[in-house]
Parts: C-alpha cells; sequence; structure tokens
C-alpha cells in the first residue's frame, strides 16, 4: 500500500477501491487487529445485507498473490451500481500494485475473474476503462473484450464468462 501512497493514491480525489481503503484504513493496518477490521469489512463487502453507502453494490474482493507477495486486487461487482455509476465502473474492477504492473497480472487477474463473474450467474460482464488508459484496454481486449458505447472518459466493454 505504500506504493500506491507514493504514487498519489488515497487522496480525496481518489474514487478508486485502493482510495477508499487507503483513506479509512492506512492509519491502523499495520497492527493485527487493524489488519483483521480491513479484511473483515473487504470480506463484508460480498454479503447482500452489510451496510453499505448508497450507489454501491455487493462485491466480492480478492487478492492476486505470489506466494505471500501482495499483486493487486479484484473487484467483482455482483450486480451493476444503479445509474449512471455502473455503467461507469461495470461489474469488475482491478488494480495491480506499481512495482508489479507491466508483467501480465492484469490480463492473468481478469481471466482468472471470468468464471467467478460466471458462477455468479453473468453470461457477460461489462468492464470499463479511462480513454487514455492504454494498458487497461489492453487487458481487456486481450481477455476477450468487446467494444460497447463509450460513456464520457470511459471505454466500456463487454466480456464473456466463458
Amino acid at each position: 500500500m505504500d506504493e500506491y501512497l507514493a504514487e498519489g493514491r488515497g487522496g480525496i480525489d481518489d474514487f478508486s477501491n485502493i482510495g477508499a481503503d487507503l483513506r479509512a484504513y492506512a492509519a491502523i493496518w499495520r497492527t493485527p487487529a487493524g489488519f483483521a477490521e480491513f479484511v473483515g469489512f473487504l470480506r463484508a463487502q460480498r454479503l447482500d445485507d452489510t451496510p453499505r453507502p448508497p450507489g454501491y453494490v455487493p462485491t466480492t474482493v480478492l487478492w492476486w498473490l505470489e506466494g505471500d507477495i501482495y499483486l493487486g486486487r479484484l473487484n467483482i461487482r455482483h450486480r451493476l451500481a444503479p445509474g449512471p455509476a455502473g455503467e461507469r465502473n461495470g461489474h469488475i474492477g482491478y488494480d495491480v500494485r506499481p512495482s508489479a504492473r507491466r508483467q501480465g497480472h492484469a490480463t492473468a487477474m481478469l481471466a482468472a475473474s471470468r468464471p467467478i463473474a460466471a458462477a455468479l450467474g453473468f453470461p457477460r460482464v461489462l468492464i470499463t476503462c479511462d480513454y487514455d488508459n492504454e494498458p487497461s484496454r489492453r487487458t481487456i481486449e486481450r481477455n476477450g473484450g468487446l467494444p460497447a458505447a463509450r460513456r464520457d472518459e470511459k471505454l466500456r466493454y463487454w466480456l464473456p464468462t466463458s
């Protein structure tokens, strides 16, 4: 998480899941109790009855590891968020830590998410990325993402889950 902080993540203008987690838990997750609280929060996000802010939906959060080294994370939303947020964020989000980028992890993570999304009942999922995020665009296309209509700064793709 220090790498994300070093690249400027976690500020009030960082609307990513990593940014929100840094703001909420960075002060406590270095202790065993704080880390347990953080993990409990993430695990609870997959449950329908977990309280969450308006516009947030149940989400399975998975970490991508090499041994015990954290490389990144996947967020698999169990449904699209209501309104424009769902069209902007899609069903699946992924984030690779800065020192692990450009090593194929995002492509592998997205591929690994497909059977999980299928098990949630999705024959296809919506994946989005910023129009100027070339690495993410290539990741989606390598996994078979089919272009859909662009929304604002977001490119949108439908990705079959099987």
